[in-house]
């Protein structure tokens, strides 16, 4: 499908339905396909902008990506009575200015133009453009896979029909769903393997892709403590990582649900790009997700 205007109108009120921070929002519209980078702009306008933005790109399909910002907000309900009554609310906005715009929202995060049924789709296996460009190296699959971890998680947290939610407060919890995202794009993943000593003892790597020489360590910050100690706990494992043959590359994935990390932007300009140490050195990444 060739690329359609998005109104300002409809992107502004997508804008101020969805909900959740910074990171949150920008590792969703990561996902979905939203091209270029999010706008330097205050939370209220960022979302909205960087939407009509999509709508602007020839080599975008701007109703695929629509459809994937808001599939979550329109097919999954909340529980409590009282926010689900603000929600079929929020809903209703939602549905009213796509049709403003001629468009309809059919679920599972599908947009056509009205009189187009959505047996019409072309499926996406015959179409380039009806999904997201497929990332082509390991850096770009990580980006994608890390930020949207908190989006992978949704459907797993807020299951139905009975089935036993999962928490993510645990760091097998968040180390088993990276494992599982992973394994459709690296062939050979290695969890827990330990590093050669390095001051007298070694550590434990979640995972290493020595295919890549490149290992990915997860934290799930725990309190207010745990958030100020973090930065140091990395620090100490980047050292056991330098010296360890086949890791050329770290990965450093914070999972802070609580947003207890008061400087995120510090942290990362601390941690990351390359650490030397008298026996190897370690390209390192961080990424702190919410």
């Amino acid at each position: 499908m060739a690329n359609v205007r998005l109104s300002r109108g409809l992107c502004a009120v997508v804008g101020s339905v969805l909900v959740g921070s910074h990171q949150t929002l920008e590792a969703l519209f990561i996902s979905s396909g939203v091209p270029g980078d999010p706008p330097g702009l205050a939370h209220h306008s960022k979302w909205k902008e960087w939407l009509f933005r999509a709508g602007q790109d020839p080599n975008t399909d701007s109703l695929s990506v629509l459809g994937n910002v808001i599939e979550e907000f329109m097919d999954a309900p909340p529980f409590d009575p009282q926010a689900r009554e603000e929600w079929e609310e929020k809903r209703k906005r939602v549905v009213e200015a796509l049709e403003a715009d001629g468009l309809r929202y059919y679920q599972g995060g599908r947009v056509l133009p009205n009189g187009r049924a959505p047996e019409e789709i072309v499926p996406a296996a015959a179409s380039a453009s009806a999904a997201p460009a497929m990332p082509k190296a390991l850096q770009d699959v990580l980006a994608r896979l890390v930020r949207g971890l908190p989006r992978a998680m949704y459907p797993l947290i807020k299951r139905s029909k009975g089935a036993i939610q999962l928490s993510f407060r645990s760091e097998y919890d968040l180390q088993d769903l990276l494992h599982a995202l992973l394994r459709p794009w690296v062939a050979d993943i290695r969890p827990e393997e330990f590093t050669p000593s390095y001051a007298g003892s070694s550590t434990r790597m979640d995972f290493l892709l020595p295919a890549h020489e490149l290992v990915i360590e997860l934290k799930l910050v725990r309190d207010h403590n745990h958030a100020r100690q973090i930065g140091k706990e990395l620090i100490v494992d980047i050292e056991h990582y330098a010296v360890h043959p086949g890791c050329k590359h770290l990965w450093c994935v914070i999972y802070d649900p609580d947003k207890l990390i008061s400087n995120v932007a510090g942290l990362v300009g601390d941690l990351e790009g390359e650490r030397k140490t008298p026996k190897g050195s370690v390209m390192v990444k961080v990424e702190v997700i919410s």
